[in-house]
């Protein structure tokens, strides 16, 4: 394993938190049971590092590999962001993207490293390790994209405000569409971005209250996606009768609004189908899963993604 290597592994390894490091390692599946087994994860961070390295190191392992181990670390614990396409395009073919992807981008950055997989979900994962000037690609500060090539929804993890025009115009261009924009929609759980634009989750309604109906026609009946939050960004003149200098201000009010939980739409539907909100839901929150967004902003009588 060379240096390259190495340091990747190490640097992922310390982000990985201890209590979740053996299941990671169990997925990648890179290393036999019987060297997985030999770890003790009791030990500091540090001793479990380099004997982790050391048995890659035994076992052969390349960059190549471990980029494996840092797409299932990206998947379960890093930051999202949604861009989507807002207009149709013919699609395009696995084999026929890599090829133009790479070409556009090293058109428009030079020293670039680009490796294209397809995922068993059918997803296309990209890595970007940028170079700048003469210098060679940095694979410790990689920019990951992941797309499906049959809808409008990428993904982009670790894209600096540098090298995003790059990267989006790269991808337009790839996919034969006319323009590419944010989402509003962002999240730490890739899957859960993943299953609530996609809708793959039942919406089953037959429970025997009202409320529960109304909880389960605007949220599902099924497995929800474990999407940690929503903001809404209020931009709207005040309304008050107790605060005459606030009413009578022309500027807008504003203020923002942040729910949060570790599965926010599985604690919304809970709190309507048991009585602690009111039903039906408010549009405010409905449009949560009826719009795949997580970010709004609400002015006089508009709420807006």
């Amino acid at each position: 394993m060379d240096n390259s290597a190495k340091h990747l592994l190490q640097r992922l390894v310390r982000r990985i938190p201890v209590s979740m490091l053996k299941s990671t390692l169990d997925k990648w599946e890179r290393l036999t049971a019987e060297k997985r087994k030999s770890l003790d994860f009791t030990q500091s961070k540090w001793i479990i590092t380099q004997e982790l390295v050391a048995l890659c190191e035994k076992s052969e392992l390349t960059v190549k590999h471990i980029t494996e181990l840092e797409m299932i670390y990206l998947t379960a614990f890093c930051l999202f962001v949604c861009f989507l396409f807002p207009d149709d395009a013919h699609s395009v073919e696995l084999m026929q993207f890599k090829e133009l992807f790479k070409s556009h981008l090293r058109e428009l950055q030079r020293n670039v490293s680009v490796k294209i997989k397809k995922h068993t979900d059918q997803a296309v994962w990209i890595r970007v390790a940028w170079g700048d000037g003469l210098s060679s690609p940095n694979h410790l500060k990689a920019t990951y994209v992941v797309l499906y090539l049959q809808t409008p929804y990428v993904f982009v993890n670790a894209l600096s405000s540098k090298h995003k025009p790059l990267l989006l115009q790269a991808l337009t261009l790839s996919t034969r569409h006319q323009q590419i924009k944010a989402a509003n929609l962002s999240g730490q759980k890739l899957t859960a971005l993943r299953d609530l634009l996609m809708r793959q989750y039942q919406q089953v309604s037959q429970p025997p209250l009202m409320r529960h109906r109304m909880a389960r026609e605007t949220f599902g009946d099924g497995m929800l996606p474990a999407l940690q939050s929503a903001v809404f960004k209020l931009e709207t003149k005040f309304k008050g009768p107790t605060n005459e200098a606030m009413t009578q201000r022309d500027e807008p009010f504003i203020c923002s609004v942040k729910f949060s939980s570790s599965n926010l739409l599985e604690s919304l539907r809970h709190c309507a189908s048991s009585g602690i909100a009111s039903t039906p839901v408010t549009p405010m929150l409905s449009s949560i899963p009826l719009k795949g967004r997580n970010y709004f902003v609400i002015t006089d009588n508009v709420l807006t993604a």
